[in-house]
């Protein structure tokens, strides 16, 4: 089990994370002060926690979601407030424990101060690659989450770029600096993820009805894209090829209209039509998102070179 990660996280689950709806306490160090907030923990636990957690702070709206501040107190030194030699001082004990749950988790952005409040304080809590990626997100909506804090955050202080963020930027072909990353950048790269979300929902149902293209007209969709399967089937409930004459062959439109009867009872049609009508809609408004990003990251890209 890789320490920090989901999968960790997920095996501390018990009666007490239950008791508390799911709900676990996050401590965030802001420059003037610390913060206290909510957070629902089960987004912890999800199979693809890494790669999806920073979509929920793309914006503060949608982070405002799943965490909510608790409190926010100023520190006239931060460094006496938690620190390897003195412990926790009674300020920041109090604001921990004043709204703090029996068995909640306390979720901190440095190991150090994982170390310290259990030692201190008896509190478990959780540190790791999950954790940070959290992290990021509040960091970069820390003004908007903590009204109260006017202060910039210092650049050191600044995390690097989420690593789930980074897998979608990735995988879509852009390198890109973490200082590189902007408002633009994120909210439009969480469009893209919420695009391929909903292709990865309704795959498996068309993939499942796919074996009839295999059983009842011989084409092999073996590496379809669901779009792809979807407009094979719209095909079949239309009796026509419509605008998708360069994505088949002339052999498979030729199969998919005349065995197009042949699939009655066979398939639900207005289902078919309607999340093709969906699909085609995703498709556009993704083509549209990656053509921005690339602008932007290519707009970024000039911009940091220029300093």
């Amino acid at each position: 089990m890789i320490p920090g990660s989901a999968g960790e996280l997920a095996a501390s689950v018990g009666e007490d994370f239950l008791n508390n709806n799911g709900a676990v306490s996050v401590l965030l160090e802001t420059p003037s002060g610390f913060a206290v907030f909510y957070f629902c923990g089960l987004y912890l636990y999800t199979p693809d926690a890494m790669q999806s957690l920073w979509v929920h702070f793309a914006t503060c709206a949608r982070a405002r979601n799943i965490v909510w501040l608790k409190e926010f107190q100023t520190f006239d030194d931060k460094s006496s407030a938690i620190n390897a030699d003195t412990g926790v001082n009674t300020q920041l004990t109090e604001m921990i424990m004043k709204s703090r749950n029996p068995g909640e988790e306390l979720l901190v952005e440095k190991a150090e101060y994982k170390s310290i409040i259990e030692t201190c304080l008896g509190i478990p809590c959780q540190h790791g690659e999950i954790v940070m990626e959290l992290m990021w997100g509040m960091k970069r909506l820390m003004r908007s989450l903590v009204p109260r804090e006017k202060s910039e955050l210092p650049k050191e202080d600044r995390l690097p770029m989420s690593q789930g963020l980074q897998m979608l930027l990735s995988r879509y072909g852009f390198d890109v600096e973490p200082d590189m990353v902007n408002e633009q950048i994120v909210v439009t790269a969480s469009v893209l993820f919420n695009c391929d979300a909903i292709e990865e929902e309704h795959y498996p149902g068309f993939q499942a009805i796919g074996r009839h293209l295999r059983k009842i007209s011989g084409i092999d969709c073996e590496n379809w894209s669901v779009l792809k399967l979807a407009t094979a089937f719209n095909i079949i409930c239309s009796h026509e090829i419509g605008d998708s004459n360069e994505m088949f062959s002339q052999d498979v439109q030729t199969k998919l209209l005349d065995d197009a009867e042949k699939y009655e009872y066979k398939i639900d049609k207005l289902i078919c039509r309607l999340y093709y009508k969906q699909l085609v809609s995703n498709h556009q408004i993704k083509t549209r998102h990656r053509d921005m990003l690339a602008i932007l990251v290519k707009k970024a890209k000039e911009d940091h070179e220029k300093k």
